[in-house]
């Protein structure tokens, strides 16, 4: 293993690179056993395939893109190829998870038309999710700012007193911030209108796949930033631990509470089609 680190994939020794291994060898191996189990059972297992979806594509992405741009970029070996087919064979099982049958328990017509008609502030955890995401909204894109060097002093602070770690010649966080910014604030704001439309059942798997892949995102960003192999320069200061932790947790649970209430009550979410499935499920069963 040592040989391998050092000559075929030395970006591993990196603070970020030991930090994907460790998400690698726990969370998507115990996605991994949850899906063979389920799979050898002839049990559903889109959720879980739709996580390890986000996790592994936004990983992979970051990963791979570090690599290149960083400051291993002029050091790539021919093993940094043995990564390419991990970005594009989880797209190819993505669209193979996508077309499972979901999970659906059967829901009565005027349950769900009920639900429906609630506006935000009837549904007090709707309310809280709508207040966490015009935050993250926020919050990512400022720190998209921070790492395009906006000039603004806000963002200067920001940098040199929370988050050095998005200066690190490794590239890894500045990538991470700018998927953040194109990719994620995107979805953040679909996210919204998902909890403001009633039917948007395609929340019921974007939730996921997102919840999945700002998991992976923030422990990679979280145990690098505080990692004793960074460079002290580029580490989050002592003074600043306790605020920096409470954003970037804060940033990742939301997601996960936004998949869960998604996944247990869908019933907002549902459309005319996917009710009709499931009263023709409830039927047969």
């Amino acid at each position: 293993m040592d040989f391998y680190i050092k000559e075929g994939e030395p970006y591993l020794r990196t603070p970020y690179g030991r930090m994907i291994c460790y998400w690698d060898g726990t969370v998507h191996y115990a996605l991994y056993l949850m899906m063979v189990t389920r799979i050898s059972k002839r049990q559903g297992y889109r959720s879980a395939g739709l996580y390890w979806l986000g996790s592994i594509l936004l990983s992979m992405i970051v990963f791979l893109a570090g690599n290149v741009v960083g400051k291993y970029g002029s050091d790539i070996r021919p093993a940094f190829l043995l990564n390419i087919p991990f970005l594009f064979l989880p797209v190819w099982a993505g669209v193979k998870v996508s077309q499972k049958s979901r999970n659906l328990t059967p829901k009565a017509a005027d349950e769900v038309a009920v639900e429906q008609q609630k506006l935000p502030h009837q549904r007090p955890l709707d309310l809280l999710l709508l207040v966490f995401l015009f935050s993250a909204i926020a919050y990512t894109l400022f720190r998209g700012f921070v790492a395009l060097e906006c000039p603004l002093e806000s963002c200067f602070n920001y940098l040199y007193q929370y988050e050095p770690y998005l200066k690190d010649p490794v590239a890894y966080p500045k990538v991470q911030m700018l998927v953040y910014l194109f990719y994620a604030l995107p979805l953040l704001c679909l996210f919204v209108y998902g909890l403001l439309k009633p039917g948007c059942i395609w929340m019921l798997d974007w939730t996921l796949v997102f919840a999945g892949a700002v998991a992976q995102a923030q422990f990679t960003h979280i145990g690098g930033s505080l990692h004793p192999w960074t460079p002290y320069t580029y580490r989050v200061p002592e003074e600043t631990v306790w605020p920096f932790l409470l954003m970037n947790l804060l940033y990742a649970v939301g997601p996960q509470i936004l998949a869960l209430r998604c996944l247990m009550h869908p019933e907002f979410f549902l459309s005319p089609a996917a009710l009709r499935e499931a009263d023709q499920d409830k039927k047969l069963q």
